[in-house]
């Protein structure tokens, strides 16, 4: 199981977006910081994102991560609960509600250093996946 110091370090990004409510698809390639604090780490993430041949727009994103009991509870920047994973091999996270929308993860740690996460929405106003790829910068 991986702990909160193997994440310690500068992280390339790449992501590719299927929204398919709106038709469209696209990417973002950036990094990811993660940064230690007093009970587990803050993960910045900061890039370009394309979609189609739209210009880039910046994306900015934030997360905490705090161990607990085999688990990681993450959470968004402002401290609100997101969902909890298992930091080992390849892992569901589990699901988060927003609103009617449901929002499901899955992390691959099976090639580590490189690691993956799978996201999926689905719900009246959601309905994309997000397949992202995270290397050792």
């Amino acid at each position: 199981m991986l702990a909160a110091e193997d994440f310690l370090r500068p992280w390339r990004l790449e992501r590719r977006l299927d929204d398919r409510l709106a038709g469209r698809t696209g990417r973002l390639e950036g990094v990811l910081r993660v940064l230690a604090e007093p009970d587990g780490l803050r993960l910045e993430e900061e890039g370009w994102l394309h979609w189609g041949d739209g210009p880039p727009l910046p994306a900015r994103a934030a997360w905490l991560w705090r161990w607990e009991g085999g688990e990681v509870a993450v959470a968004f920047a402002d401290g609100r609960a997101f969902h909890r994973f298992r930091p080992a091999g390849l892992v569901r996270g589990t699901e988060h509600c927003c609103g009617a929308d449901l929002y499901r993860v899955r992390y691959d740690f099976r090639a580590w250093p490189v690691w993956r996460t799978e996201w999926t929405a689905h719900g009246p106003r959601k309905d994309y996946r997000l397949e992202s790829v995270h290397r050792p910068a």
